[in-house]
């Protein structure tokens, strides 16, 4: 199961170090996949939630531990054609992703190909037959 730490979040969250590269690297290299919201701005790429703050390049999104929302549609064209994994939802009940796993809104249903978002620490009584867990409290898991 794939453990995913929204933005880099690991224990809650920490909204002014979202995003950021090292904040990222830091929740990889505790052993977790990341989440994170990519934007293209005249064909740069850029990381953040509600706009572009942090420039990063295609070999940093290429990590197989990243999942990348495209926060816009140049992102989502230039990641697929760079073959990034990326996915690209509002406020859909899923996503599919690039390499065909269904990003699932919290509290719709799941399958065995679901990623799930917690918006909180764990509940007792989830669904354990799904493919991984997007949290801000991805330690807890």
């Amino acid at each position: 199961m794939f453990l995913i730490s929204h933005r880099g979040n690991l224990n809650g969250v920490e909204s002014e170090n979202e995003n950021s590269p090292n904040y990222i690297k830091n929740a990889i290299s505790h052993g977790f996949h990341v989440e994170i919201d990519v934007w293209d701005v005249a064909g740069t790429y850029y990381l953040g939630h509600d706009d572009p703050q942090h420039i990063v390049n295609k070999e940093f999104l290429s990590n197989n531990r990243l999942w990348c929302h495209a926060k816009n549609i140049d992102a989502l064209h230039h990641m697929l054609k760079d073959g990034i994994h990326c996915f690209w939802h509002q406020s859909d009940d899923v996503a599919i992703t690039s390499k065909g796993f269904i990003w699932t809104y919290p509290g719709k249903n799941l399958t065995n190909k679901s990623i799930a978002i917690f918006l909180g620490p764990p509940e007792d009584d989830f669904d354990k037959n799904i493919s991984g867990i997007c949290s801000d409290y991805i330690q807890q898991f």
